[in-house]
């Protein structure tokens, strides 16, 4: 029971912790990578309370609801954007035998569980009574029909190399010839779950040039900077997956296991924010595109390539 209880202490300080460190370090990146001057005063040397400002701003500002807003959905959808980051936590493996619940089904499970955090996104779109929050809205459950298959076809090869769904049981399985081997099936998987956090260059639904914010555009206070977080722990989420999936999670020369999953999980949170600073948004056309003429069939492509070595080995 202690050890149990351990574990779960471990990932509710991970969830609350990681998310706020790679915001804070999106500051920083933006902020040399652009040269912003703003993120770089708050507290004097580097910058460095700069998230602590953001909070308090964020504590003092005025909870609005709009008055023909749906109230009950309003409220609850920051909640439901966030939740199921948590949840997905307790099944990635952060080392050899260190892990919150170790399900057979772990893969399944993950995948099924950050699909339900975009519908935070579609609720507060709906419930907001705003014609840019709808539009939003429409576009983020767009974007989760079209980048979903992806995501699951690229996770799905790693599953058939390894012969299990369970998450320790892909890393236990995984060996470094995989990297070559299941390299465009981490590249697939990597750029369908930049898509489904909404992130650039995918951030359509948020588009602040067009449509202000997109499902956020009604949410005031802390209720907006649930879904601001809500944003980097799926960033925390995605790159710890695609580490454990396709980097081999813990294994790695010298260091612990669990700090070698970190140091995968913050390189690719680095990625993450170079391709927001890089690339420009794309159009809900290219976006389609994307997914449907590229990404799928290289999916499939990895799939079928997965087969085949399978068979002859």
């Amino acid at each position: 029971m202690l050890d149990v209880v351990l574990h779960f202490a471990v990932i509710l300080i991970a969830f609350l912790a990681l998310p706020l460190i790679v915001g804070q370090t999106e500051h920083k990146v933006m902020a040399h990578m652009q040269s912003r001057l703003g993120p770089m005063y708050a507290g004097g040397f580097h910058g460095w309370a700069q998230l602590i400002a953001d909070g308090v701003k964020f504590m003092q500002k005025e909870d609005v609801v709009p008055a023909a807003a749906d109230r009950r959905v309003f409220m609850i959808a920051p909640g439901v954007a966030l939740v199921p980051y948590l949840l997905v936590l307790i099944a990635i493996p952060f080392d050899d035998g260190f892990v919150g619940v170790d399900l057979d089904l772990g893969l399944f499970f993950v995948l099924a569980v950050m699909g339900v955090g975009v519908l935070g996104a579609i609720m507060a779109g709906w419930a907001s009574a705003n014609k840019y929050s709808v539009l939003g809205g429409m576009r983020a459950a767009a974007q989760l029909v079209a980048y979903e298959l992806p995501l699951v076809l690229a996770a799905s090869s790693v599953a058939m190399a390894a012969g299990t769904l369970s998450l320790p049981g892909i890393v236990e399985a995984w060996q470094w010839w995989w990297l070559p081997w299941q390299a465009v099936g981490g590249v697939v998987f990597f750029l369908a779950g930049l898509a489904e956090l909404r992130r650039p260059p995918f951030d359509m639904p948020i588009a602040e040039s067009e449509i202000i914010m997109g499902p956020m555009t009604e949410y005031t206070g802390m209720r907006f900077a649930l879904f601001m977080l809500a944003e980097y722990a799926g960033i925390v989420v995605l790159s710890f997956l695609t580490a454990v999936l396709f980097l081999g999670g813990w294994h790695g020369p010298l260091l612990p296991g669990w700090a070698w999953t970190l140091v995968k999980m913050f390189l690719l949170a680095f990625v993450v924010i170079w391709l927001r600073v890089t690339f420009p948004r794309l159009r809900e056309d290219q976006l389609q595109k994307l997914a449907w003429a590229v990404l799928v069939p290289l999916a499939l492509l990895q799939l079928a390539l997965t087969g085949v070595v399978k068979v002859l080995i």
